[in-house]
């Protein structure tokens, strides 16, 4: 099992703010915007007399809210078809633990969420990686570089629209590509889409949810930690039209007996928060995108594409060896009483020699924050005996 590139130098992080050093959290997706009122408010008035246990599916009402959401957003989605998970992670790791046997394949375009290969060998099975390269934003090679890569063992295609850790949103002819080479192979195709709010392009979201070609062998991953705000209520959701898939994956959700009943409830009144609300948490990410983006890349020798979607980016460094910088910005750098927390990127590769000179950066806080950490950043690089 991996350690999470994303919390594996928290400990160092916490040595070094008893040190008395600030540290500039840019490592992890914990929005600083407030959560929606309307959370607080179901939290502040809970009208029950026990915290029982919920459904294993979790609560029908929570369910058919989210269906209507799915129906604003355009997506024929049933109640029936949702199973409320513990987080977006649970769903995942539940997708792969139905759907998947030891020793099964799932191709992943990478860089990709870290944990997915936690999940993976969790179930047993193996990620088959196919890569893509910042030089050119991390944009998709053709899909005959997926095909080429099907065995008789792989079961699925993993993707992730907007994508973390890059940013990357996937083109309505991309994803028909790769829908239609999983119906042509009779595979799953797996869609992490917890950051469909905040795409920058031009160009419309398009969810796996939606081309007919996948109907059947679709699996949606979704999630209202970033939606909302709110990433410690743990409430996410697995989509199947599947009955066979939602069969397997329930006897996972009764082994866990319950998701969260307080974030369920909390969840269920966020589906209602106001379309300004929403619209203002997305004009506030596109401003920090923006300044986060220019500023990367005024810093000598570092470079970031421009991420389209999400909160996150990847950027290179003038470093050999991001790993060992991110550890030395924690354990043996301070500027004007400051360091910086980042992920070191080689922890989102199948191969660990890939990404060797790369972070991901999470612009989840407002631009005084980021703007004094990519000085810390620009410092610690000026600084370091290990320079490129």
């Amino acid at each position: 099992m991996p350690a999470s590139p994303i919390r594996r130098l928290a400990g160092a992080a916490r040595d070094a703010e008893r040190r008395g050093t600030f540290v500039y959290r840019l490592n992890i997706g914990q929005p600083d915007v407030p959560t929606p009122p309307q959370a607080f408010e179901a939290l502040r008035h809970i009208d029950r007399d026990v915290l029982e246990y919920s459904p294993s599916e979790g609560l029908e009402s929570l369910r058919v809210k989210l269906a209507e959401y799915y129906s604003r957003c355009g997506l024929d989605i049933r109640s029936e078809e949702i199973i409320v998970t513990s987080g977006g992670s649970e769903a995942v790791l539940f997708a792969f633990m139905a759907c998947l046997d030891p020793g099964d394949e799932i191709i992943v375009p990478e860089p990709a969420y870290a944990n997915y290969m936690a999940f993976a060998i969790s179930a047993g099975a193996h990620i088959v990686p196919v890569a893509t390269s910042i030089e050119n934003g991390f944009r998709l090679p053709p899909v005959a570089e997926f095909e080429r890569l099907i065995t008789p063992r792989t079961k699925g295609i993993l993707i992730c629209n907007p994508n973390n850790p890059t940013g990357y949103i996937y083109t309505r002819d991309e994803l028909e590509a790769i829908a239609d080479l999983a119906a042509r192979h009779g595979l799953f195709l797996f869609s992490d889409e917890v950051y469909r709010e905040f795409c920058y392009s031009d160009q419309p979201f398009i969810s796996v949810m939606s081309l007919p070609q996948v109907r059947d062998n679709a699996v949606l991953i979704d999630s209202v930690s970033k939606r909302y705000n709110e990433c410690g209520i743990r409430i996410g959701a697995l989509v199947s039209r599947d009955p066979e898939v939602r069969a397997n994956v329930m006897k996972f959700c009764q082994a866990r007996l319950s998701p969260p009943l307080l974030g369920q409830i909390v969840a269920e009144a966020s589906v209602d928060t106001p379309e300004e609300y929403m619209r203002e948490v997305y004009e506030k990410y596109l401003e920090r995108r923006n300044f986060l983006i220019e500023r990367i890349n005024s810093i000598p020798g570092c470079y970031s594409p421009m991420p389209m979607g999400a909160f996150y980016t990847i950027a290179a460094l003038p470093v050999d060896d991001a790993d060992e910088f991110c550890r030395w910005c924690l354990e043996e750098f301070s500027h004007e009483g400051a360091t910086v927390f980042m992920a070191p990127a080689s922890g989102f590769y199948s191969d660990r020699s890939l990404g060797r000179n790369q972070v991901r950066i999470a612009y989840v806080h407002d631009i005084p924050y980021l703007g004094a950490a990519l000085d810390t950043l620009a410092a610690a690089l000026r600084a370091y005996p290990n320079r490129r």
